[in-house]
């Protein structure tokens, strides 16, 4: 059986991708930083439907913190499905928070460089040994580091997700020798828990956000977790170093 290591995993896109990839016969390593009973909740989600599921814990914007949760995923990979290696890497796990540029401190840019920049470098970076060769990465980035998504107050979330991007394209040039294929997939706008639950605080923006939609309504965390489990699959084999946007024509 191949295993997949999603992080930030209990809830939105990432909670959606592990039970997606779990659909096609692939096991699940899944991660939490704060919302334990949100990854037990993916884990029954997987479980229910047959499959495997470990949720660990981990923060991703602690690097230090890393080689015990490499530590972990070997035991859990050797406890649940007794092997050595796993196959696939989704590099999910992030926070959202809007915030002007004249407003931006150097510790909320600090933040988000440790969380969605440098966390995946280095994360990836202590796993790869584990990884197996001909297997597959997703990073999840941003349509706000494309011109499509621009909107006001995302200057430094958006420098991080775009660093991502090019991160992506490094990735699938330096593994393409071990086979192994680096994709990621940039969401507009999509219902999760992002920025402490703005979509339910905030509904009001609902309806502007589907207006400036190709496709008439706000994206859904399933949406994106399925582009994810494709990136992943064997339908998606001749695809490396793309990033995909995924937000259902958004300023189209």
């Amino acid at each position: 059986m191949k295993v997949a290591i999603v992080t930030g995993a209990s809830s939105g896109i990432g909670q959606s991708a592990a039970v997606q990839i779990a659909q096609r016969g692939v096991g699940v390593i899944l991660t939490y930083s704060a919302n334990r009973q949100g990854a037990l909740d993916t884990v029954a989600a997987i479980e229910k439907e047959g499959g495997t599921a470990v949720a660990l814990p981990l923060d991703v914007g602690r690097s230090g913190d890393f080689p015990a949760f490499r530590d972990s995923v070997v035991d859990a990979l050797r406890d649940t499905w007794q092997r050595d290696t796993f196959d696939y890497l989704v590099n999910n796990a992030g926070f959202g928070q809007m915030s002007m540029f004249e407003d931006t401190t150097e510790e909320l840019f600090d933040k988000l460089m440790r969380v969605l920049l440098k966390g995946p470098y280095f994360l990836t970076q202590k796993l790869l040994p584990l990884m197996a060769d001909g297997g597959a990465i997703v990073n999840t980035t941003s349509n706000s580091a494309l011109v499509s998504g621009m909107e006001e107050g995302y200057s430094a979330y958006a420098s991080m997700k775009g660093g991502l991007i090019v991160l992506t394209r490094y990735m699938a040039k330096e593994f393409s020798k071990r086979g192994i294929r680096v994709n990621a997939v940039a969401p507009g706008a999509t219902r999760t828990r992002i920025s402490d639950n703005a979509f339910e605080r905030f509904p009001e923006v609902i309806p502007a956000i589907a207006a400036k939609t190709a496709l008439g309504r706000v994206g859904e965390p399933d949406d994106i977790g399925m582009v994810i489990a494709t990136l992943l699959s064997e339908e998606s084999r001749w695809i490396t170093a793309q990033n995909i946007e995924a937000a259902g024509g958004y300023g189209l």
